[in-house]
């Protein structure tokens, strides 16, 4: 079982930056893949970015360039810094925990982007 705890929404104009973090409560070193997710209002939820336990990372094409994750072994925690940000990317984000057979999620946190 992993807890995964969210952190660092808010409210940003567009443009601005904001760094997400994903605590979990054990070591992240054995986990397969963690990611982040979000939904927006009336939207399905879409994945955002992904890393590997390898350190393999993956980005959705609405924000590569943009977004970065990243994740610290010592911290048991996972990033995502989030640059030049745009009102489409206001959501709620969840940090995502997977492996075979096991799939953890986060509460989520609100990121809101004003024009």
């Amino acid at each position: 079982q992993v807890q995964l705890v969210e952190s660092g929404g808010g409210l940003v104009q567009a443009g601005g930056s904001l760094r997400l973090s994903c605590a979990a409560s054990r070591s992240i070193f054995s986990i397969h893949a963690m990611g982040w997710y979000r939904q927006a209002p009336g939207k399905q939820r879409e994945s955002v970015a992904s890393i590997t336990v390898g350190g393999n990372t993956n980005y959705a094409d609405s924000v590569k360039g943009r977004f970065t994750i990243s994740r610290d072994f010592a911290k048991n925690t996972v990033y995502l810094q989030m640059n030049s940000l745009k009102p489409e990317d206001t959501a709620v984000y969840y940090c995502n925990a997977h492996g075979t057979p096991y799939e953890y999620w986060g509460q989520g946190t609100q990121v809101t982007v004003s024009s």
